[in-house]
């Protein structure tokens, strides 16, 4: 993105300023400039509006894969710039992970065949981790998966939690519950150790005994098996050691006395030619060498004797090391290991009523707490629920559901026999979310009673239900609030108070709209078409902005389908003369 915010002289109503697309699926290469206000995007099926907001959702955080990537291309590069407010969660978030302040916030993303995606942030690689850290307030997105998300129960009390500003007390109820569960664990530990303390320390004091009454010395295994081969081998070893000596030394002809007379010989000589004396000292010290090595084999062999007792004592020891090893390691050096901590684990046993009282201390500090965060939750969670049932009937009412009724049902969480007593309370299991799951319940209709939303709304009541709570969540720092086909399932009057509400939260947020209808699209303030054409036998998506006359003529195709007459030219240009009429201008601070 080649100009600055202040350059772009963007308002400071919007937070999402511009969008670039290179190589994303059917998307080749293409830039947005986003407005302020509401903004909407139409274009047949399968033109790529969804690729667009797909493009954002990587943006924000959202998992990418090598798929994702045009046909023929190397990589995928998305890129957006955001305005974000001073002391925003963004802005708090770029201080934090050490960016310089700013008022304006680049996020680009290149999506490799390799899966070695990058992420930059203001021109700095970043990490998933940080990505998500500065984006959690940018934007939020209902996509068609939030009807998915509203029909998932499990959701709901995310969605309280997160409407009654109780997502910091959750977090501190969550890590205690996570503090507890090692203590737990320990104690259940400790307490089977207990139960089975006598016996279990019959057997190590048994184990300790027997591995401490062998007296294993280090590497005894090896020297009596070399001893054994010894014993064994002794007649080979007596004759060949006397043998040796016999030749070298002590017998007649032995090669000492041979080398002797040599010498002699060579020291006679040797006053004639001085040269040979070296050669007479070296015989004289081969001699005695072979001397000491004669002397050396006689000894040996006068000790060899073959002791039939001795053999059988180191056959009995080696195979009674061999049953240690058996029992307590593969080596000697393992068995005097298992020694060790048996003696450690008899220490800590011996001690384990204290570790018991201990542990158990510790527990019931953290239990009581954890009991007083998940009371003050629920109570708190109660309360808002009545506020945000009562705000969702407004809401509803201002999106013809006038007469709709909404609660929000708790169901305690029930124990089961696996739970620890540690995690219940009167009868409730405490888990990292509470003490109660949450669900809403709706009757649309008058004289129904009040259901589980998934069992009686229709696809048009979810859509204005999703879009109630989206303005009801849609806090101060999130600036944009991007809408995916909320249409879908809605018609009629029911689609024009959609519009409506869409068009009256553009006054207090950014609104970016991707619709079918033109009931809802003629609240726009921009209004962009998007196209699919084809070119050398490649798709392209391309995007427009539309001018009076271009919106007239798209206005009329959402109406009449492909087929535009005059009757349908007719009927969008009074729709979007009413509607600009009535539409208010909101103010154009600037930052």
């Amino acid at each position: 993105m080649n100009a600055t915010l202040n350059q772009l002289n963007y308002p400071i109503t919007r937070m999402l300023c511009e969008l670039s697309i290179k190589n994303f699926a059917i998307i080749d290469d293409l830039t947005i400039d986003f407005k302020d206000g509401m903004t909407v995007f139409s274009g047949e099926t399968g033109a790529g509006k969804s690729i667009i907001l797909n493009a954002v959702n990587l943006l924000l955080g959202g998992r990418a894969t090598s798929r994702m990537i045009r046909t023929g291309a190397q990589s995928a590069e998305l890129e957006a710039m955001f305005y974000i407010r001073k002391n925003s969660g963004a802005d708090k978030a770029l201080k934090d992970q050490g960016y310089e302040a700013s008022d304006e916030l680049l996020i680009r993303r290149i999506i490799s065949h390799n899966d070695r995606h990058r992420v930059y942030i203001n021109g700095k690689l970043a990490t998933m981790q940080q990505l998500t850290e500065v984006t959690r307030d940018l934007a939020v997105i209902a996509g068609q998966h939030e009807h998915q998300r509203l029909l998932d129960e499990s959701q709901h009390l995310m969605i309280l939690d997160q409407f009654g500003g109780l997502l910091g007390l959750r977090e501190k109820v969550d890590a205690c519950f996570h503090e507890m569960i090692p203590m737990i664990q320990k104690l259940e530990h400790l307490t089977q150790c207990q139960n089975k303390q006598k016996e279990h320390m019959e057997l190590l004091s048994f184990q300790k005994k027997e591995i401490r009454s062998a007296g294993i010395a280090p590497g005894e295994d090896d020297a009596l098996k070399q001893e054994r081969l010894r014993l064994k081998n002794a007649e080979i070893l007596h004759q060949t050691a006397w043998g040796a000596a016999e030749a070298l030394y002590g017998g007649d002809g032995a090669i000492a006395g041979k080398i002797g007379d040599i010498r002699k010989q060579i020291e006679k000589v040797a006053a004639i030619d001085t040269q040979l004396s070296g050669s007479a000292t070296e015989l004289s010290d081969i001699a005695f060498r072979l001397e000491d090595v004669g002397r050396n084999l006689q000894s040996y062999a006068d000790g060899i004797l073959f002791d039939e007792r001795r053999l059988e004592e180191i056959e009995a020891r080696l195979d009674f090391l061999n049953r240690l090893k058996h029992k307590y390691g593969q080596t000697l050096a393992d068995v005097n290991q298992r020694l060790i901590d048996i003696e450690t684990e008899l220490s800590t046993l011996e001690n384990l009523s204290d570790a018991i009282v201990e542990v158990e201390g510790r527990l019931a500090g953290c239990r009581k707490t954890f009991i007083e965060l998940c009371a003050e939750l629920s109570e708190k969670r109660r309360s808002a629920a009545g506020t945000l049932t009562r705000r969702l009937e407004s809401e509803l009412s201002l999106l013809k559901m006038p007469r709709t009724k909404s609660d929000m049902e708790f169901i305690a969480n029930t124990p089961s026999k696996t739970s620890s007593p540690q995690l219940v309370h009167d009868g409730v299991l405490m888990t990292e979310t509470g003490a109660e799951q949450a669900r809403f319940l709706i009757s649309p209709n008058v004289g129904e009673a009040l259901k589980p939303l998934s069992s009686i709304a229709s696809g048009g009541e979810l859509s204005r239900v999703i879009l109630a709570l989206k303005t009801i969540l849609s806090g101060p720092d999130v600036t944009t609030l991007i809408f995916d086909e909320v249409d879908a399932g809605i018609g009629g009057e029911a689609s024009e108070m959609v519009g409506k509400k869409l068009s009256d939260l553009s006054l207090r947020h950014q609104v970016i709209c991707i619709t079918h209808l033109a009931q809802i699209a003629k609240f726009a303030r921009h209004h962009y078409k998007i196209s699919k054409q084809e070119d050398q036998g490649r798709t392209f998506t391309r995007i427009s902005i539309l001018n009076n006359k271009d919106r007239l003529e798209e206005t009329a195709r959402m109406i009449g389908g492909a087929t535009i007459t005059q009757t349908t030219r007719d009927h969008a240009r009074e729709m979007l003369k009413i509607c600009q009429s009535k539409t208010p201008v909101k103010s154009r601070a600037r930052p």
